[in-house]
């Protein structure tokens, strides 16, 4: 599928032509763009008054990827063409660029313009669009995703600095006005071509390299190129580097108008700054600037409960690898035989239209057969899918669409969908639905309402949000063929022909779920712990008095130790100690100083309490203070062979410094320890020091603040400066 990829436009205050003169600047050689190892001039003309100048160039870039994938693929180097178009009349430059390595693996174009600001002309916009289309890339395609965003995410903050270095560069020569082209020979602008000539040009392979946005999240399927462009980001997917100005008070208008809707200024403002807090503090997750609107309307724009729910729902997104869930989940037989619901076309608004023929669903039959994770696991994906339709439906009717219509046929609706073990699996799917997919239903339209209706929305009603429920239309009866029914909202055209319609509906008509189908209790269980185990990370508790430790052990100096965890609950301390002596096996620990025994079972403790700090064990990193919401990732450089202990203890509010003495919440938390528990959830691989830069699972050493504004943030970032020799 071709993922494509809008960016708004950029505002640089500073004239076209001063822009170019940075632009320039970059040619031959980049210091800060290292992986781009040079470029060759494959033609170039320009005209004779010098008002136009156009340059094609052949690009030459040193992917960061792991020699094996190199070797399989039969290449060191990838290369990209690209054609730069200057119209200095007009006072434009166009770029376009697409990969020549893999063109029949993976299509990559892009089309990049710097122009004149349309209400100042002392200003210069900058404006992109890009496609990725992957066919196959010998069978490592998810490799080549990771690989392209990790070295998306390790240069895309660069690519904001290179114009503002050398617009800096250019005021520390004194140059600040940089007249404009002029066809009266008497006042020629010195031309380009001396400086573009250069052969060893490290450029990007489109020529624009500003990034609008620092941050890296959920990967595309090979981004090769994006990594390397202004503004690219990894199209298609959830968590997508958002777009815009970050670094402006507010947005483009055009852009809101054309991505997002009408957006008061209080509102916009609150998109700028969640965002701007996400980029700080969640690096490789950010979302979509739709997405955040989402959960920012869900909580009527109140910043703070936004920010805790969109957070919560990035982590839960994160542990069930759900950027993932379209192209893993294999809808099983059972769903397209007797699950009665499908896609269905659009209604009035170009929204796109589910329909769910609930009351010819046999939900017993569908819940003994699957189990509830399994459902649940569906209904995700038609969420995701919900998404991706909603994007498209933005590009085709050239307006934002954020949410879609779900029409609901209850007829058949009887007292044998109350069934308790069917009730209780649909009340866990509104919850995980609402958590996470808030402001994504923008109609629902439930038609044919029986006499039971009213006792299966008193059950389900308290679980769905108040907001939501207002969009509910309900029609008993055949009231939905009258006025202010179906044709209110859905094309004459497309009305499904089982509500009297002509259209034909491909919605499965469902039917008792045959009982040889049906799975025994514990087959049903086994199976919901391995749909929903399916993740490469670990979770643990931390208690007072009872952290949580894991045991790595090195053979050869000079390994990485790299890590990735999120801390879901609490406050925690992350350390890393060695010690030459190998710990006893893995244990539940006993609460210090209180006979309890640690309620989480997968809190483990090697450290032995009898061992002496800098005798027994030492300690390798400085300890990183971790708070609630955190992701943090980075690494660290082994110096010794032996046995490293990466431990995560709660952390404690330091005692009154006035008194010495133990807080009141200190002594509290030494008789209810229990009640102060933290949760992390990780990921640790150790790598070869020779394998570190190019595997897909290095970490770029980085923390992320719950808050921005607290000191802490900033002693936290830079205690975990060690880690960056592995770099």
């Amino acid at each position: 599928m071709v993922q494509k990829y809008q960016s708004p436009v950029r505002v640089y205050k500073q004239p076209f032509e001063l822009v170019m003169a940075a632009y320039e600047r970059r040619f031959p050689t980049c210091p800060l763009i290292p992986m781009f190892v040079g470029s060759d001039v494959l033609s170039e003309d320009q005209s004779e008054d010098g008002c136009m100048h156009n340059v094609e160039r052949r690009c030459k870039l040193d992917v960061d990827a792991p020699r094996l994938l190199k070797r399989i693929a039969g290449v060191d180097y990838v290369y990209f063409n690209q054609k730069n178009s200057l119209n200095r009349l007009q006072r434009t430059l166009h770029i376009e660029s697409h990969n020549e390595t893999f063109s029949n693996r993976v299509i990559i174009s892009e089309e990049c313009c710097y122009s004149v600001h349309p209400e100042n002309e002392e200003w210069t916009c900058f404006e992109q669009s890009a496609s990725l289309d992957i066919k196959s890339f010998f069978g490592f395609e998810s490799t080549v995703e990771k690989i392209a965003m990790k070295q998306y995410a390790s240069s895309i903050k660069k690519g904001k600095e290179i114009i503002e270095y050398y617009l800096n560069q250019l005021e520390e020569d004194g140059i600040s006005h940089v007249p404009r082209w002029s066809p009266d020979p008497a006042s020629p602008v010195r031309p380009l071509t001396p400086v573009l000539r250069l052969p060893e040009l490290p450029v990007t392979p489109a020529i624009s390299i500003t990034a609008p946005a620092e941050s890296a999240s959920t990967p595309p399927p090979d981004s090769l190129a994006l990594v390397c462009k202004e503004g690219t980001s990894p199209p298609g997917s959830l968590n997508e580097p958002i777009v815009g100005t970050p670094d402006a008070d507010k947005l483009d208008a055009d852009y809101i108008k054309r991505y997002l809707g009408d957006l008061t200024p209080l509102q916009e403002s609150c998109l700028i700054r969640l965002r701007g807090w996400l980029q700080e503090t969640h690096k490789g997750k950010i979302p979509k600037d739709e997405h955040i609107l989402r959960f920012l309307r869900a909580r009527d724009f109140n910043m703070e409960k936004a920010r805790e729910i969109l957070c919560q729902s990035l982590t839960w997104r994160k542990q069930h690898q759900v950027d993932y869930l379209l192209e893993t989940w294999s809808c099983p037989q059972v769903l397209h035989d007797y699950y009665t619901g499908g896609w269905h076309h659009h209604d009035k608004d170009g929204r796109p239209l589910y329909i769910l023929r609930l009351g010819q669903m046999d939900t017993k039959g569908l819940v003994r057969a699957l189990g509830e994770e399994s459902l649940l696991r569906h209904v995700l994906s038609i969420n995701e899918e919900g998404l991706r339709r909603c994007e498209e439906n933005t590009k085709v009717f050239g307006r934002p669409i954020s949410c879609w219509t779900c029409l609901v046929d209850l007829e058949g609706l009887n007292m044998r969908h109350l069934w308790r073990p069917g009730v209780k699996a649909l009340l866990r799917i509104i919850e995980v639905v609402e958590a996470n997919y808030p402001e994504t239903l923008g109609r629902l339209l439930i038609l044919r309402a029986p006499r039971v209706f009213p006792v299966l929305w008193t059950l389900v009603s308290p679980f769905i949000d108040e907001n939501t429920r207002k969009k509910f239309l309900i029609y008993a009866g055949n009231d939905y063929q009258g006025p202010g029914g179906l044709v209110d909202y859905i094309d004459k055209e497309i009305i499904p022909d089982f509500l009297g319609g002509e259209c034909m509906c491909e919605v499965p008509e469902g039917g008792l779920v045959p009982k040889s189908l049906y799975r025994t209790p514990e087959e049903l269980e086994t199976e919901d712990i391995r749909l929903w185990t399916e993740t490469i990370y670990q979770s643990a508790s931390v208690f007072k008095g009872a952290p949580h430790e894991l045991l790595v052990e090195i053979i050869d100096a000079s390994s990485v130790i790299t890590w990735d965890f999120d801390v879901c609950k609490g406050d925690v301390v992350f350390n890393i100690y060695h010690s030459k002596r190998a710990p006893q096996q893995p244990r539940k620990d006993q609460q210090a100083g209180h006979g309890i025994t640690s309620p989480g079972g997968n809190n483990v403790q090697l450290i032995d309490k009898s061992w002496m700090l800098g005798q027994d064990y030492s300690m390798v990193e400085s300890p990183l203070t971790c708070k609630e919401g955190e992701s943090v990732q980075g690494s660290h450089v082994t110096r010794w062979p032996g046995f490293y202990i990466l431990q995560w203890r709660f952390h404690s509010m330091p005692a009154c410094a006035a008194t010495n003495l133990p807080r009141m919440d200190d002594v509290l938390a030494s008789l209810q320890v229990s009640s102060y528990k933290c949760k992390v959830m990780y990921y640790t691989e150790v790598l070869g020091s020779e394998d570190f830069r190019g595997s897909m699972t290095s970490l770029e050493s980085s923390h992320s603040g719950f808050s921005q504004l607290s000191a802490a943030t900033t002693s936290s970032s830079q205690s975990q400066s060690s880690s960056m020799i592995s770099r």
